[in-house]
């Protein structure tokens, strides 16, 4: 193990799957997890909040050329939401927009009709505070100066949004919940809408995500459990390396000698009747690169294994 003031090998390619502690924006787990890899190569997967906890994807080293090709399309979440008041960050980050109402009287079939009404195919206004851009400058930097933000609604799905527990908390009605997303979906929207379809305001107070993709919290470690790795080993260790996240994340085609030999130096393989991306493994068992069907061949898409 090499010496604290001593220059360390680069750690091998991989993917990292950290449960983001609450507070840390995703750049701050990813400054956190160059020192603990002992390298810069360290790139994330999309962001979460700092308010939210939960599966964060890292790449590192060549791992963070995979990132833009993983299908991380599909989101799942378990959240509170509180009916009662409505925040202009649509969280409890926000300032409150009037005094709080009273929601002793919501039924639970109301919240029921509501929940309906959010579920499937549905047409989502982004929160203000979000990370879109607007005439190239991200809506919570002008939300944040000031600005009136206006963002266009946008197709999003919500494939489930059930309610797990409820609490009335004085005049405040407090839901947790599991919602199974599309990507782009917005949980502080959810919460939004469902309150202003209520009447009486809404906004969340927890989030947490527990997939993203096929990666889940069972691959997930915690920041201290990190860091523990890298106070004892000299390097925290990858949660997937390169083949076994290749594997996790798209369909394998196993290709001979010749074939791996080829795509190494970015020739196309024959077609593999496949939609999509695939991962093709050489005969070593290590993954070689992707490809996708293109005008008759498995044409690179990206190029993993050194030539």
């Amino acid at each position: 193990m090499a010496g604290r003031g001593e220059r360390r090998e680069p750690p091998p390619p991989g993917l990292l799957v950290v449960d983001k502690p609450a507070g840390w924006t995703s750049h701050d787990v990813v400054g956190r997890a160059r020192r603990l890899m002992g390298t810069r190569k360290v790139g994330h997967a999309g962001t979460l909040d700092p308010m939210a906890t939960g599966v964060l994807v890292l790449g590192v080293e060549r791992a963070t050329k995979l990132l833009g090709h993983l299908a991380l399309d599909t989101k799942s979440y378990l959240a509170t939401v509180r009916l009662g008041l409505a925040t202009s960050t649509d969280d409890a980050e926000g300032e409150p927009l009037g005094d709080p109402v009273d929601t002793g009287r919501v039924t639970e079939s109301a919240i029921a009709a509501g929940i309906r009404d959010l579920t499937g195919d549905i047409a989502q206004v982004p929160s203000s505070v979000s990370a879109i851009k607007v005439d190239g400058r991200r809506a919570y930097e002008r939300a944040r100066a000031g600005e009136d933000v206006r963002l266009e609604a946008r197709p999003v799905t919500v494939r489930r949004l059930d309610v797990l527990a409820t609490r009335q908390d004085g005049p405040f009605r407090d839901l947790d919940v599991l919602v199974d997303c599309s990507s782009g979906t917005y949980v502080r929207a959810l919460a939004r809408d469902l309150g202003a379809g209520l009447g009486v305001g809404g906004h969340l107070t927890a989030l947490r995500r527990t997939r993203v993709g096929p990666f889940t919290l069972a691959q997930a470690r915690t920041i201290e459990v990190l860091a523990e790795e890298e106070e004892t080993a000299g390097r925290a260790s990858l949660s997937l390396d390169l083949d076994a996240a290749v594997a996790t994340a798209f369909p394998r085609r196993d290709a001979d000698a010749d074939e791996a030999a080829g795509l190494a130096h970015g020739r196309p393989l024959p077609a593999g009747g496949r939609a999509g991306t695939v991962g093709v493994f050489g005969p070593d068992g290590h993954v070689v690169g992707l490809v996708a069907d293109d005008r008759g061949a498995a044409r690179p898409v990206l190029v993993l294994a050194p030539a």
